[in-house]
């Protein structure tokens, strides 16, 4: 297995200290998968067939970008399909909102989250639901949207809706971290819990990440990659070349922001300052304030779409630019199987 240990006489006394609340935590998540598996605890099962995409350690791991791409994919095959998200982020959905019917957006990304917001966006003719109840969301969506097939959001550990095919996330650089869960380590469970994976994607892979662990199934490799393309506020697009000569500041509510920035970097951007944010971020006067502060002599501001769709112009100082990122996925033999399965239960 490929773990990180402490590094140091501090770091281990304060693993020593975190460890029993660590056990405590993951103890609690194992009894709980097993109450579901042995149908002590409910669980909802769609008339149609649900992918499930999720992770096992805490903070991202690039789940936005695999769904938008199995979103993609199902609607090239002319599918009606419906995203169903927690919309982490958004402001206090009790039941379910439809962020989007088919056409795109409805609602703000204030409400329903920024990432089922930039999923709809992106894909127009995608369903998309939010619901802290997942399984209400799920029934709106088959029943009164006519989703043929369903992709769910952040789920691994939603065990409460029965998937046929369970896709979990590992990070290639670290993709169990030291192996212990929250507060001592990084993960949601204990590592077993992967024995519940169907296919395990390593994303942010590159040349030099380590090994991953023995898996239960089929390993797929993917990495992000930067667009070619800038687009500002309102959706206008220039080829992301024509930034190449301004001094930049370049801002990200992300997980590990340090990757965008240095993508940015490696396109030939000058990056005169990098302002990295809370994953999720809110852009609050207190946020904006720190924008204006950092602007000093720069021409332009860079960010993600994420962080775009939350902006409006009139709130920068500085003209603003939205560079997407596009998922490169490895080794699909696996997947592209999974989905023909699943696929041809649709008539």
């Amino acid at each position: 297995m490929c773990l990180e240990g402490p590094r140091n006489v501090p770091e281990r006394l304060l693993l020593a200290l975190l460890w029993p609340a660590g056990w405590l935590y993951g103890m609690i998540g194992l009894i709980r998968a097993r109450l579901y598996a042995k149908g002590l605890l409910a669980t909802y099962r769609a008339p149609v067939p649900v992918i499930a995409v999720g992770n096992l350690a805490a903070g991202g791991t690039g789940k936005t970008p695999v769904v938008d791409y199995l979103v993609r994919r199902l609607l090239g095959q002319g599918l009606r399909v419906a995203v169903i998200s927690r919309g982490y982020g958004g402001r206090g959905i009790k039941d379910a909102v439809v962020v989007s019917r088919g056409s795109g957006p409805l609602v703000d990304p204030a409400l329903c989250g920024d990432e089922p917001f930039l999923l709809a966006r992106r894909n127009p003719e995608a369903l998309v639901v939010v619901a802290p109840k997942r399984s209400l969301g799920a029934r709106l969506a088959v029943e009164k949207l006519g989703a043929q097939i369903l992709v769910l959001d952040d789920a691994f550990q939603h065990l409460a809706i029965a998937r046929d095919l369970n896709i979990v996330l590992l990070d290639a650089a670290k993709p169990l971290g030291n192996g212990l869960p929250l507060p001592a380590g990084l993960l949601r469970e204990f590592p077993s819990a992967l024995s519940r994976g169907d296919l395990f994607i390593l994303t942010r892979w590159q040349d030099g990440c380590p090994p991953p662990p023995r898996l239960p199934g089929a390993v797929l490799r993917s990495r992000h990659v930067l667009g070619s393309e800038a687009l500002d506020l309102d959706g206008n697009r220039e080829p992301l070349e024509n930034l190449h000569g301004k001094k930049v500041v370049a801002f990200a509510g992300i997980a590990h922001p340090e990757g965008f920035f240095g993508d940015l970097r490696r396109r030939g951007l000058d990056l005169i300052q990098t302002l990295p944010l809370a994953d999720h971020a809110v852009y609050d006067d207190i946020a904006l304030q720190r924008l204006r502060e950092v602007a000093g002599n720069a021409d332009v501001f860079v960010t993600t779409e994420k962080d775009a769709v939350k902006l409006k112009a009139a709130q920068l100082v500085l003209p603003c630019r939205q560079v997407p990122l596009t998922l490169e996925v490895f080794e699909t033999a696996a997947l592209d199987e999974s989905l023909a399965q699943l696929t041809a239960r649709i008539h």
